[in-house]
Parts: C-alpha cells; structure tokens; sequence
C-alpha cells in the first residue's frame, strides 16, 4: 500500500509510542521530484552531444563537459528513485524515523560520483598535456554553448523554493540541492571549456583546452568535498544547529530545571527530532513541557522524559510527540 497518498490511512493506522505520524518528507517533495525526472530526460539527451561533439572535434574540454553530464545524469536518476522511494514508503512502520534521509544517502552517492568525475577528468586531462591532440576549435565552439545554455535552463528548473529554509532548516532539500550543484558544476566546465576553445581557436593556445579541464576537474572535486561534508553530517546525525539546540534547552529549563541531556538531529528536510532529559524538585506533567516548545519550526518528533531531583527517570517520566 502506499501510505503517502492515503492520508486517512496514515490517521486511522495504530502508530507506533513515539510518533503521531511518520511522514519528515520535504514541503516540496513532489514538485522537487517531477522537476527531477524532466531535467533527467534534458541531461541524458545533452550528454549525447557532448560525447559525440568531443570525439568528433577532438576537444578534452568538449569531453570533459560530456563526461561530468554523463556523471551528473547518474546522479540525477539517483536522486530520482530515492524521491520516489521516500514518497511510497513515507508511512512503512519499518523506517522507524521515516524515510526523510533517502535523500541525503542520495546525496552522498551523488557526491562519490562527483568525485570519481573529478579524477577522471584531471587523468585525461594531463594524459592530454603530456600528448597533445588537435582539436577542431571551431566545431566545438557550438556544442559547448548549446550544453552551457542546457546546464541553465536545468539548473533554473531544479532552483530550491526555499520553503524549508523558512522551517528552521537552512540546509533545505539536500537531495535537490545535490542535484542542482552537480548542474552548477556542469555549467561552469561548459564556460571553461568555452574559454580554452576560444582561446585555441583565436590565440593559438592549444595547452589552454587541457588546461581548462585541469581546472574544471578541480572545481568538480570543490564540489563534490562539499557535498560529502552536508550529507555525512545528516546521515551520521551531527547537530544541525546550535542554536535551535540552545532555544531548546533555554524553553525546557525556563523554571530552573534542568536539562540533564538532549539531543537534537534531522529527520528529513525541514523535520528536527529531539529527545532531551530534565530534572526538576517539582516536576511538571511532559505536556507542560511540549507546550514550551510550541512555535520552534521544523521540530516534528519530541520525546521528554522528566524525573525528580536525583531520583531515577522511572520516578515520573513521559514521552510526547509533535
């Protein structure tokens, strides 16, 4: 059954203790994943210019362009399937927190491939330095400005909303963002190869064009570190922010409890869960608690257990969720 699109069912299913609902997709999580696929289908019919237009002239950087899309479409069929897994298996009781992270594994997959491109380009690239090869400087010049104006319109398909970003998660929809950084990459090896083509084509330098894949290479390996750091932080539940994380703990000790422990990670886009601790002389009933927490966006699984002064947390404890 697919529990994300029978809400009703979602209502009425007997839910685990810890949650009134299992779905931390994203705000725009169907309209990110439509918008994936169709860039996809542009990508993969982009990717076979290239190749084509870099065997044919002879250019490295042509190549290098065509071998990045070629990485990019992979990443991109990536990121697809995991919108699509997340969304049928949103209310699945055996992701016991939901399955908002599919799409920061996407991610990381997706920054491998980033940077196995990287190597691969600055290989041919200085196997090219080292063996120089004519290239046809002026039938590549219109290949790599057709995959350059491509790269453009992608990347202004798959542009974040930035709703999430408004739910307290700065971060946003790491999946699309992973896709939308591979086409930034993308578009700007198409304007370095353009240079090198240019520069071949009109000054002579033709050590410009493996030069220009050199460079591209490194950009492409900027990129795909970056990525790796954003989505092994969610994957490995490091604290996403500090300061939700000390609002937290300012709210749950406002009478001078005291926090013993908490613990704040990421769910899915624009979806925090916390578990915190507190110890109190006069503890209050858990839905006092939950209550000060009222209003912080983005935290969408709560769990409070309270207990008196250094008596045991079985003394008076509780679960609450939002």
């Amino acid at each position: 059954m697919n529990f994300a699109d029978r809400p009703d069912v979602l209502e009425s299913a007997p839910l685990d203790a810890f949650r009134e609902n299992r779905t931390y997709l994203g705000a725009d999580h169907r309209r990110n994943e439509r918008r994936t696929w169709i860039v996809t289908a542009i990508c993969s019919a982009t990717l076979v210019a290239l190749v084509v237009g870099g065997a044919t002239t002879g250019s490295i950087a042509l190549t290098a362009s065509g071998l990045h899309m070629g990485a990019h479409v992979m990443s991109l069929l990536v990121a697809s399937a995991a919108y699509g897994l997340a969304r049928r298996h949103a209310g699945n009781p055996a992701f016991s927190f939901g399955t908002g992270k599919l799409g920061y594994l996407a991610g990381f997959t997706n920054a491998l491939v980033l940077m196995a491109t990287a190597a691969m380009i600055a290989f041919e690239s200085a196997a090219r330095l080292m063996h120089p090869a004519e290239v046809h400087f002026s039938d590549a010049l219109p290949i790599a400005a057709g995959g350059l104006v491509v790269n453009l319109i992608c990347i202004a398909l798959l542009r974040p909303t930035g709703v999430a970003a408004a739910r307290n998660d700065p971060q946003g929809d790491l999946n699309l963002s992973a896709a939308h950084l591979h086409l930034t990459a993308d578009a700007l090896v198409s304007v370095l190869a353009l240079a090198a083509l240019m520069a071949g084509r009109e000054l002579g330098w033709g050590m410009a064009d493996p030069l220009a894949g050199l460079l591209a290479a490194g950009l492409v390996a900027h990129f795909a570190w970056t990525l790796l750091r954003r989505a092994g932080s969610a994957l490995l539940d490091i604290n996403p922010s500090r300061d939700l994380t000390a609002e937290v703990r300012r709210r749950l000790s406002d009478q001078g409890e005291t926090v013993v422990d908490l613990h704040l990670w990421r769910l899915g886009p624009g979806h925090h869960a916390v578990i915190a601790v507190i110890a109190a002389a006069h503890p209050l009933p858990v839905d006092v608690y939950r209550a000060r927490l009222a209003g912080l966006s983005g935290l969408s699984h709560v769990t409070i257990e309270v207990h008196a002064g250094d008596q045991g947390p079985d003394d008076h404890h509780g679960h609450s969720h939002g």
